[in-house]
């Protein structure tokens, strides 16, 4: 697998205690056969030696899971081609959309499949992570509605996980509250809750999920734009005390995904012609602080 931040560990401990083979792709392995990583659960840490190997390696990889961040996952898929096979199997478990077209543009050999998780998880150190909560993970390919061979034993080894027949509209959904959470807790330094306690972020919200809506329904997403403000809301409630994974970019100076979700959900607008003023305002605002 590629990509070893919070969602990596959570589910290459996962994989590799449901004995699926598991072995973390590194950029310098610095000739390390196993690396240690730790996830805390309710308090208790627990470590787990995984397999490692360097990317620029030899052998044939068939089957890859890339959760790393959006904007690095074609340079990291590109670094391990000479891995690939005509018939690897890729998962991509990462924030926003659009990066699956760019792989197939890039990597046409490739069966590219996607994911989305509510699970909780934050990075304490490199390879060690925090399970912040509980939740459930749903994985797809546009246009397919059986399940491959390997997602029997990954749906053995992940909990609460289901294959998705529908994942476009997964996906859309999991990208429009992004769009109307984190950008806007990024440019506050707020938390996920104070979005509905103080009045003036609540109203910038409101005003966001029109905006969103309307693009989702032209989108040919007409239930995520019913159910868009409500969605939002229970997301509010339910991650009241948790800083969005753009607010941690920021305040640990890493670039954002801002282009994969905000970005992503304004090509689409300005395909259908479609004003987003508010959702452009805070696209302009997170590249600002990326720049």
């Amino acid at each position: 697998m590629l990509g070893a931040g919070a969602m990596g560990c959570l589910f290459a401990t996962a994989l590799h205690r449901g004995d699926c083979a598991t072995t973390l792709l590194l950029r310098d392995s610095d000739g390390r056969e196993t690396v240690p990583v730790v996830v805390e659960r309710h308090g208790r840490p627990s470590t787990v030696e995984l397999p490692a190997a360097p990317v620029a390696g030899r052998g044939p990889v068939s089957h890859l899971l890339v959760t790393t961040k959006a904007y690095d996952a074609r340079r990291a898929i590109a670094s391990i081609a000479h891995r690939l096979r005509n018939d690897s199997q890729v998962l991509l478990m990462m924030n926003g959309m659009g990066l699956a077209d760019e792989l197939r543009a890039d990597f046409p050999q490739l069966d590219i499949y996607s994911g989305t998780t509510t699970e909780g998880a934050y990075r304490l150190a490199p390879q060690h992570v925090r399970h912040a909560g509980q939740g459930h993970t749903r994985i797809g390919q546009p246009g397919t509605a059986a399940p491959p061979a390997w997602y029997r034993q990954w749906s053995r080894a992940i909990d609460s996980c289901q294959w998705d027949n529908n994942i476009e509209e997964a996906l859309w959904l999991k990208l429009a509250i992004n769009c109307a959470i984190n950008p806007l807790t990024a440019v506050h330094a707020c938390r996920n809750g104070e979005l509905a306690s103080r009045l003036e972020l609540a109203a910038q919200v409101a005003l966001l999920c029109d905006e969103i809506a309307l693009i989702s329904r032209a989108a040919g997403q007409p239930r995520v734009a019913t159910d868009l403000r409500r969605s939002v809301d229970q997301v509010i409630a339910a991650t009241a005390d948790n800083r969005s994974s753009m607010l941690q970019d920021v305040e640990d100076g890493r670039r954002t995904e801002v282009d994969y979700i905000t970005g992503y959900l304004l090509n689409t607008a300005r395909d259908f012609g479609i004003p987003a003023p508010h959702n452009a305002a805070l696209l302009e605002s997170i590249q600002q602080i990326d720049r």
